[in-house]
This record gives C-alpha cells, structure tokens and sequence, in this order.
C-alpha cells in the first residue's frame, strides 16, 4: 500500500515539476523550440489550457499555472486520502 501512495506522490510531484520547468521555459523563447520544450508543451499545455479558458491574465501576468499547481496538489491529497480510506475498509 505504502508503494503505490509513493509511486502516486512521485508521479504527481514529477508533473509538477514538469509544469514549472514549462513555465519557467516560456520566459526565454529559444528553450521553448528546443526538443526538451517542445515535449514539455505537449505534456503541460493540455492541462495548463483548461485554467487559461477561465483565467484570464492579469496585464502581463498569467496566474493560471499557479492555480493549476495547486488544484494538482489538492489533487493528489485528495487522492491519497481516498485510496487510505479504501484500504482501511478492507
């Protein structure tokens, strides 16, 4: 049980992760056309793209990553607690 909620927390911090470098990417140009760049928007900008529908930039400040980030978080509290509270049942 304990390796499935640390392969869980591995995998939802790994994305995070993930989202940031994406982010921090898209402040220099150059590194968003690079392979790396271009891999890290087909994974983050899906996920990143349902927030920039309902978020919109405040001047040139785009707060929807974080958002994202923390409703990941929430998430993958969420989900830990939910497969603890089944396994508990058992």
């Amino acid at each position: 049980m304990i390796q499935i909620i640390n392969l869980i927390g591995m995998a939802f911090n790994a994305y995070s992760l993930m989202l940031i470098a994406y982010i921090l990417m898209s402040w220099v140009p150059a590194a968003q056309n690079s392979a790396i760049g271009r891999m890290l928007e087909k994974v983050c900008e899906p996920y990143l793209g349902v927030f920039r529908k309902f978020i919109p930039p405040i001047g040139m400040i785009d707060i929807s990553p974080i958002v994202a980030i923390f409703l990941l978080n929430y998430i993958h509290r969420g989900l830990i607690i939910v497969i603890g509270k089944i396994y508990f049942l058992f």
